[in-house]
C-alpha cells in the first residue's frame, strides 16, 4: 500500500513539474523577403517570441542551416510572460536566385526545438561595364597597340583592324602617318577621323604580299596623329607584323622533280674574337638539285651582324653567305647567334645556321 502511495505522490510531483516548464510561442515562424537585390547587401528579420510558460526560458542554441545565414539572440534567460527575439541575417552576395533557410532553435521550453524559416529571390546585380580600352594612346585609348596577321601565303593579302575609342569629354581628330616606303606593302584606313566620347573609330591594315620581297618575319610601324600633332614616340606607334611563307601547295610532281635541294652545314664554331673588334667570316650553300636555288632572305635576330646573301645558286654550283660580326658592346662571354635562311627549296624552305663565338 505503501509502494503504491509513493508511486502515485512521484506522478503528481512530475505533473506539477511539467506544468512548470517554459514554452516558447512564436508571434510569426516564417518571413518572405521577396525580390531583393544582390548588390543592396544583407538583409534582416527579427523573430519575436514569448515566455508562456512557468520557469524561465534558455535558448541554448540557434544554428542556421547555411553559412549565408546567421542568426543573434538573446542569452539571458527570458522570465515567465517576458518577450525575446531572434535577428535572422541573410548574405544575398554570389546567391542569385530562389532560396529558403531554416534556422533550428535549442532551449529548455517544453518543446526543446523549434524552427523559423526565410526566403525570397535574390535578383542578380547587374555587371559593370568592363574597359577594354586600356592602353593609352594619347587622348584615345586602345585595345591594344600591336596587330599581329599571322602566316600568310606569298601572293596573298590579309587585313586586319586595330579599334580606339575616345573616353574623354572633347572631340579629337585622329589620323595615322605611316613609312612612305612601306606603302606599296602596307595599306591603311582610318574609319572614323572626328571622334567623340565614347564613339569607337578603327585603324584598318592591308598587307600585300604580291610583287615584293616579303618573305618570313615582317613587321611595319604606324603613328597615330592626333589632332594634327605627329609624335614619334612609343605611346603612338602601331606594330603591325605578319610570317610570309612561299606558297608550294600547286607545285606538279614534274617541278618537285626538278626542284633546287640546299646544302650547308648547320653550325659553325668561330672561337675567340677580341672585344671592340668585327670579325668577318663566310659559309658556302651548295644547290644539289636541278633548278637554280633562290635566296628569298637570309637574316639574323642579332640587328648588329652585317650579311651579305649570294645570288641564284645554279645546278651543282655554291654561293657564299659573307657576314660581318660586331663585338662593340659585348662583355667578355661566350656567344651564340642564329641566321636564317630562306629559299625556293620547297622541302626545306627554312634553314637555321647557329654560329658560336667567344669574346676576351
Amino acid at each position: 500500500m505503501k509502494k503504491i502511495f509513493s508511486t502515485l505522490f512521484m506522478a503528481l510531483i512530475a505533473v506539477a513539474m511539467m506544468g512548470q516548464e517554459p514554452v516558447i510561442t512564436f508571434e510569426k515562424t516564417e518571413h518572405d523577403f521577396g525580390k531583393i537585390h544582390e548588390e543592396d547587401g544583407r538583409v534582416s528579420v527579427e523573430f519575436s517570441f514569448k515566455n508562456e510558460g512557468m520557469s524561465p526560458l534558455v535558448l541554448s542554441n540557434v544554428r542556421a542551416s547555411c553559412g549565408c545565414t546567421t542568426p543573434k539572440w538573446s542569452k539571458e534567460p527570458i522570465e515567465p510572460g517576458q518577450t525575446g527575439s531572434i535577428t535572422v541575417t541573410y548574405n544575398p552576395n554570389g546567391r542569385p536566385g530562389r532560396f529558403q533557410k531554416t534556422v533550428t532553435i535549442t532551449s529548455n521550453a517544453k518543446e526543446s526545438t523549434t524552427r523559423v524559416y526565410i526566403k525570397g529571390e535574390v535578383i542578380p546585380k547587374q555587371a559593370k561595364p568592363v574597359n577594354k580600352y586600356t592602353v593609352a594612346v594619347g587622348e584615345l585609348n586602345m585595345k591594344g597597340t600591336t596587330l599581329d596577321l599571322g602566316k600568310i601565303k606569298k601572293g596573298e593579302r590579309a587585313h586586319g583592324e586595330l579599334e580606339y575609342t575616345n573616353l574623354k569629354d572633347a572631340e579629337h581628330k585622329v589620323e595615322l602617318a605611316t613609312n612612305g616606303a612601306d606603302d606599296a606593302y602596307l595599306a591603311s584606313q582610318v574609319t572614323l577621323q572626328d571622334v567623340k566620347k565614347g564613339e569607337v573609330g578603327k585603324f584598318v591594315f592591308e598587307l600585300n604580299t604580291a610583287n615584293n620581297r616579303l618573305y618570313g618575319p615582317v613587321q611595319f610601324l604606324a603613328y597615330v596623329v592626333i589632332d594634327g600633332k605627329k609624335e614619334i614616340a612609343d605611346p603612338f606607334k602601331l606594330t603591325i607584323s605578319a610570317n610570309v611563307e612561299e606558297d608550294f601547295s600547286n607545285m606538279t610532281t614534274e617541278q618537285k622533280q626538278q626542284a633546287p635541294i640546299i646544302e650547308l652545314q648547320n653550325e659553325y664554331k668561330l672561337g675567340t674574337i677580341a672585344a671592340g673588334k668585327n670579325h668577318k667570316f663566310s659559309f658556302p650553300i651548295k644547290n644539289s638539285g636541278v633548278n637554280p636555288l633562290e635566296i628569298r632572305r637570309i637574316y639574323s635576330t642579332d640587328e648588329t651582324m652585317k650579311i651579305k646573301e649570294p645570288k641564284a645558286i645554279k645546278s651543282g654550283k655554291k654561293g657564299s653567305v659573307s657576314i660581318e660580326i660586331s663585338t662593340k658592346g659585348l662583355e667578355a662571354g661566350e656567344y651564340m647567334r642564329d641566321v636564317i635562311i630562306i629559299t625556293n627549296d620547297y622541302l626545306h624552305p627554312i634553314q637555321k645556321v647557329r654560329i658560336n663565338f667567344a669574346v676576351e
